[in-house]
């Protein structure tokens, strides 16, 4: 019977911390909770062909949100344009451009990823004469710059 119990007990405090996992789980961060640039991006790109001034900056303010703080935005008819600093573990303004990069490839697949560079990331949409063109560069040694422009 004590070696029964004493199995128990063994089995029962090996489990305590696969179960603490479970009671905290609700408390702790998970990966997609991150702001993602994605809802907001898409959002510009569809503008595109209509012009980019209908966009209010509650539809677009998260584009440079999981990038910096200090995203200064603004839109015209035939452009879109952000600029901002990247987070200080974002690494190098290069580091940094290529996650925006990673980014806006995961969240436009249809887009065509045509310039790779550490300065200058360019993608683009549609048929040449409907053309969305979506560039991110460095823009000086610690800030990075989002143009999206249409046709």
């Amino acid at each position: 019977m004590k070696i029964i119990k004493h199995t128990v007990l063994r089995i029962a405090l090996s489990a305590l911390p696969a179960l603490s996992v479970f009671v905290l789980a609700p408390t702790l961060a998970r990966a997609d909770d991150a702001p993602s640039p994605c809802g907001a991006l898409k959002r510009i790109v569809a503008a595109a062909p209509d012009g980019f001034t209908g966009l209010s900056p509650a539809d677009v303010n998260g584009v440079a949100q999981p990038y910096g703080d200090d995203a200064q935005c603004n839109a015209s008819y035939d452009s879109y344009q952000c600029l901002w600093t990247p987070h200080h573990d974002a690494g190098s303004s290069a580091d940094a451009l290529q996650s925006v990069a990673a980014d806006i490839a995961s969240c436009l697949p249809a887009a065509t990823h045509d310039q790779n560079s550490p300065a200058r990331q360019h993608f683009y949409l549609g048929p040449r004469d409907k053309r969305t063109q979506i560039t991110a560069t460095t823009a000086g040694p610690n800030k990075l710059k989002l143009v999206v422009s249409g046709k």
